[in-house]
């Protein structure tokens, strides 16, 4: 795919975004776009969000959860980029207004402390970079019409990317099992999904290593200060104005978020 198409492509989807307006699959429209292209049409539509003047606070990583990938008919995972136009702090209301069709999904952050550089991340070097760990939502939102997404839409979309919530509880990843760790999660008071550590790629800390390592090939690290979110545990739900979530992990704590 040539570098004109790529820049077109990243701009149209950071238009969808600005306009929040919808646009056809990538993928139904350009049969060969690769899953290569469609990083650099991320990196173009990134770019753009740059210029506006918001900053990279973090990444996060897609599609690592089995109920996830069923769900979107994709399987395997990706990554994307974190700004800090997309924190919502915890108690604070999300306007429905700002997004397109989003869709709540618990998960567990790492805030690092030592930047991870791959390849040759493992999971101890993952603990002993990480600072601390905390529940958190993340609110995904797709620019492609009806979340309609093949592997490249999705990463084109820059992951699919909405905004997030950190809750308020830091803890020590050393001090639990983030693999059996169990979560529950809650709409509207109603329990619709539970799930464990273990849904992201056998444990979030599997995550960090992969995402670390993926990024070390393309000559990008993970940085101290940084927030990784190490993908859902459970399937993703949609939200609407007036709805309430609430995560619980167990160790960790709980998010919640509210719609309106």
């Amino acid at each position: 795919m040539d570098t004109t198409l790529i820049e077109r492509l990243g701009d149209e989807l950071y238009t969808a975004l600005r306009n929040r307006a919808v646009v056809e699959p990538l993928t139904d429209r350009h049969a060969d776009i690769t899953i290569e292209d469609a990083y650099h049409v991320q990196q173009r539509m990134i770019m753009r969000r740059q210029q506006d003047g918001e900053r990279i606070v973090g990444k996060k990583i897609g599609v690592t959860s089995r109920a996830v990938m069923n769900m979107l008919g994709v399987y395997r995972p990706d990554f994307g980029y974190l700004l800090d136009a997309m924190i919502v702090n915890e108690g604070e209301a999300i306007d429905t207004g700002t997004l397109i069709q989003p869709k709540a999904e618990g998960e567990i952050a790492f805030l690092l402390k030592r930047d991870l550089t791959g390849p040759g991340i493992g999971n101890a070097d993952v603990l002993a970079a990480t600072e601390c760990v905390m529940p958190c939502f993340e609110i995904v939102d797709s620019r492609i019409r009806d979340w309609k997404i093949k592997i490249q839409d999705t990463v084109a979309d820059n992951a699919s990317c909405g905004v997030f919530v950190l809750g308020d509880r830091a803890v020590d990843p050393r001090r639990i099992d983030l693999a059996t760790c169990g979560m529950v999660l809650e709409k509207n008071g109603e329990i619709v999904a539970t799930g464990a550590g273990a849904a992201a790629l056998g444990s979030p800390v599997n995550a960090i290593a992969w995402l670390a390592n993926t990024l070390g090939r393309l000559g990008i690290g993970l940085k101290a200060g940084e927030v990784v979110l190490s993908g859902a545990l459970a399937a993703m739900f949609p939200a609407q104005k007036g709805d309430n979530f609430r995560v619980s992990i167990g160790g960790l704590g709980n998010c919640s978020v509210r719609f309106q």
